[in-house]
């Protein structure tokens, strides 16, 4: 009989969203008349741009001719989509980045795991607390955690609690970690870090040779512009990370999937005999051979983001998800409950009344005002305490749910 995969088994909590499901399916099923409005999973709810469809709708027509017909493309992605990128968001923005570095793909959730087969093992690796859990799960299914341990953390790793004492951004390690998982705008806390701070990581990284993965997926949802949109943006960044983006929550392509990484030249590891090796062939052998690339029809719908009318619809998106978030933080404020996020991000991140648990108040939430958000415990132990509530939904929705707030907890 053939072995499984025993680091499956240590994920005995299950992946969050779906208990979110789990429950929320218990409730509707008991109550089929209750009209529950979801702010839990960041999922997009508004229509893809018109210039984005009108590119998709070309590229349609591309395929059903002879001699504009694409089958398999590039796997690194084509040629048209990698400049617009290098151009516009790194270019424009100052950052030493190359179309050949950058490499398009599926959705960066993927990337974040994917990544761990150009990794190996034994790297000593820091998350932040709360955290995004697939950073977590990824490496639990990858071997490079021990077992889960009683407060819900796994051996192995190294936590860097962030709270609202520390303003939610994580302290650096105590002495030297090989891997960094950054996110920023931070998902779910919302916070944002500055230059200065994100120099200090950077300095950490090329002092300790470590690699910053760095989740940069709702960077155009930052409205201050003294922030920084990519870690490329800081001096020394090119010889100590890799950066994710993607397409899903700026352009509304959740069910459309194209996001992209970079991985710059400079950037090296060690083998296990304990010589240098580029990390950018790595990552390029591996999409080679494991990923046949996005299809020519959504990389055409992608260019069309850095077109004029794409970006002033996806301006206009964004804004809309911005507005929401702005209703429910201040609508929350308005009944003395503590919020965090919502300005540079499209997350809200509250704490809970009292001493209540993210769960608790995740299920009185649901019954009492039939709404649903994530709770904070389920993106770490430290996590413990807060909830979150997503910007992604229609305007009546998000109305509505700020009136059933003040309604139910007011």
């Amino acid at each position: 009989m053939p072995r499984i995969n025993d680091n499956f088994l240590k994920l005995k909590a299950g992946y969050l969203f779906p208990e979110i499901g789990r429950r929320v399916k218990a409730f509707t099923d008991a109550h089929p008349d209750a009209a529950v409005i979801k702010l839990g999973i960041g999922d997009v709810t508004e229509p893809l741009p018109e210039a984005i469809r009108n590119a998709m709708h070309t590229a349609i027509d591309d395929m059903g001719r002879h001699d504009s017909f694409h089958g398999y493309g590039p796997e690194q992605g084509y040629a048209f989509l990698r400049d617009k990128i290098a151009e516009h968001d790194f270019g424009r923005r100052g950052c030493d980045i190359s179309a050949d570095e950058i490499f398009v793909s599926d959705g960066s959730k993927c990337d974040t795991g994917n990544v761990l087969d150009i990794l190996g093992p034994d790297n000593r690796i820091a998350i932040t607390d709360p955290v995004y859990p697939v950073y977590v799960d990824t490496n639990v299914m990858a071997g490079n955690t021990g077992e889960m341990q009683e407060q819900g953390g796994y051996e192995g790793l190294v936590y860097l609690p962030v709270t609202a004492e520390n303003d939610f951004n994580p302290p650096l390690p105590e002495g030297k970690v090989d891997l960094i998982y950054l996110c920023f705008p931070n998902n779910p806390t919302g916070a944002t870090i500055t230059k200065e701070g994100l120099k200090q990581w950077v300095d950490y990284a090329n002092a300790n040779d470590s690699i910053i993965l760095y989740d940069a997926a709702y960077q155009a949802f930052i409205t201050d512009e003294s922030l920084p949109r990519s870690i490329f943006e800081i001096d020394g960044a090119r010889t100590c990370a890799i950066e994710f983006r993607s397409f899903s929550k700026n352009a509304g392509f959740t069910g459309t999937r194209c996001a992209f990484t970079v991985v710059p030249k400079e950037l090296t590891g060690t083998t296990a005999a304990g010589e240098q090796h580029a990390i950018h062939p790595l990552w390029n052998r591996r999409q080679s051979t494991k990923f046949n690339g996005v299809s020519y029809i959504v990389q055409r719908g992608a260019e069309a983001v850095y077109s004029e009318a794409g970006q002033s619809q996806v301006r206009e998106l964004i804004s809309f998800y911005m507005e929401n978030a702005r209703l429910l933080r201040e609508g929350l404020g308005s009944i003395g409950i503590d919020c965090y996020g919502g300005v540079n991000a499209p997350y809200v991140w509250l704490k809970t009344p009292g001493k209540t648990t993210s769960w608790d108040f995740f299920d009185s939430l649901l019954n009492e005002a039939h709404l649903v958000g994530t709770p904070g415990s389920g993106f770490g132990a430290a996590g413990e305490g807060y909830f979150r509530l997503s910007a992604f939904n229609s305007r009546e929705n998000v109305e509505e749910a700020v009136g059933r707030i003040r309604k139910n907890l007011g």
